[in-house]
């Protein structure tokens, strides 16, 4: 696939638009966990990374950056319960839609949701010991893209990860075929066009020098940076 050897920095994906249909960017938000569940393999990131650099006994505390819906901060307090592990978490979003949409689903113990962007935390002098991210990066410009690396790093006391997608012709294809089902949704369509601006791990070294570029499976990548 030819149209996959760059980035499509043109392409822009139809749920950031301001005035997109709201009852499709709802069930939008109602499928993100059926999908993140299936091609982010969070689980795995969560027992190798996110885990071991958390107390086992103390408060721990983590911040989720573009949360939207917050079905991943949800899976994590989840997670974190089950393990027997103390956590606070905050998830945060500028966009009032996913912020209205989370903070309307049923409450989490340990999880709280703001809209706000990172570098309104780092203003207020806020930090935790992990700081993720899910399907971010491929969202920003360049300059963005550094803001929110050096955001993590202030904001971060032990551990960062921002999860993203890794471009492929056989994710873009693998993801195509398998969203068929998904109807009344952006996610067949915005996921395609995300395939298309995201980062091959060579192009993600480059754009984040200093990190460590994890490849994941599956059709994903891990940025990572140990405080």
């Amino acid at each position: 696939m030819r149209f996959l050897e760059h980035r499509d920095l043109n392409a822009v994906e139809q749920m950031d638009a301001p005035d997109c249909d709201p009852d499709t960017l709802t069930r939008t938000y109602q499928q993100f966990g059926l999908i993140n569940s299936a091609v982010t393999a969070w689980r795995r990131t969560w027992v190798r990374y996110v885990r071991p650099t958390l107390s086992p006994s103390g408060m721990n505390t983590l911040l989720d950056i573009g949360s939207g819906g917050g079905d991943v901060p949800r899976t994590f307090a989840r997670w974190a319960a089950r393990d027997g592990i103390r956590l606070q978490i905050t998830a945060i979003d500028p966009d009032e839609r996913a912020h209205a949409f989370a903070i309307n689903q049923p409450t989490t113990p340990g999880l709280t949701y703001r809209r706000a962007l990172s570098s309104e935390l780092v203003a207020e002098g806020r930090t935790y010991d992990v700081v993720t991210s899910n399907h971010v990066l491929h969202h920003l410009t360049a300059n963005e893209l550094g803001g929110l690396l050096r955001d993590s790093q202030k904001l971060s006391n032990r551990l960062v990860i921002h999860n993203d997608i890794k471009r492929s012709s056989l994710g873009f294809a693998l993801f195509g075929v398998a969203t068929l089902p998904l109807r009344g949704s952006f996610i067949r369509q915005d996921g395609l066009t995300s395939i298309r601006r995201s980062y091959r791990p060579e192009e993600l070294r480059d754009a984040a020098p200093g990190w460590l570029v994890q490849r994941h499976f599956p059709s994903h990548q891990l940025l990572i940076h140990h405080a």
